[in-house]
């Protein structure tokens, strides 16, 4: 019983070190472009043991599309849970939403950005697990802003509106960023977001 239990541990260890490294590349390359060779490469270990974990192509997409929730929860949405609903939290996603670009957790910036154009248009299960993704992103931001409006913020915009804005704006600012090397991106989405929002100490650095 402990032999299979140690290896199940590294099996699901192994799994999720390829998940994650599928991610990343993922977010430059593309879903399409993953292949269990590149990864076995990169990582440098045998495709078969790569093949021994994941069986199927759309099996890998689906573990990376896992993975880069994971990792999104745990550099944007966790760090911010400790913060007062409404403003204070939706000032503290925006913020670790820009952070996360700019350091960036993913190199190719934003995984739901730079993966949403290449499934929007292709029904099924990779399809419905990125659209998932942005679902939660888009109701968390709804959530926040309703929060802050029932405090006394601002409400030009019907909240679901206006955290449409907000996810525009970043996603704008990320593509900007990397399809044309705009520097000013994020300090632009920034100017906008704290007059918009009157989300005035927005982080400059």
């Amino acid at each position: 019983m402990a032999q299979e239990d140690a290896r199940r541990s590294r099996g699901d260890r192994t799994r999720r070190r390829i998940a994650i490294r599928a991610a990343e590349l993922a977010s430059v390359h593309g879903l399409s472009g993953l292949t269990l060779g590149q990864l076995a490469g990169d990582l440098r270990i045998g495709k078969s043991s790569v093949a021994a974990v994941f069986h199927t192509k759309q099996e890998l997409q689906l573990a990376a599309i896992a993975a880069a929730g994971d990792i999104f929860q745990a550099a944007v949405v966790a760090p911010t849970s400790h913060l007062p609903p409404g403003l204070p939290r939706l000032r503290g996603l925006v913020n670790a939403w820009l952070r996360y670009v700019s350091e960036p957790v993913f190199p190719g910036g934003c995984f739901m950005v730079a993966t949403a154009a290449e499934f929007d248009s292709r029904p099924g299960p990779i399809r419905d697990a990125l659209a998932q993704l942005r679902r939660e992103w888009i109701a968390l931001l709804t959530r926040e802003v309703e929060h802050a409006q029932a405090h006394g913020a601002p409400a030009q915009l019907p909240a679901p509106l206006l955290a449409f804005e907000v996810d525009a704006l970043l996603a704008g600012a990320n593509i900007a960023g990397n399809l044309m090397d705009d520097p000013g991106a994020l300090d632009a989405v920034r100017r906008i977001l704290s007059t918009r929002l009157g989300l005035a100490d927005i982080d400059s650095d």
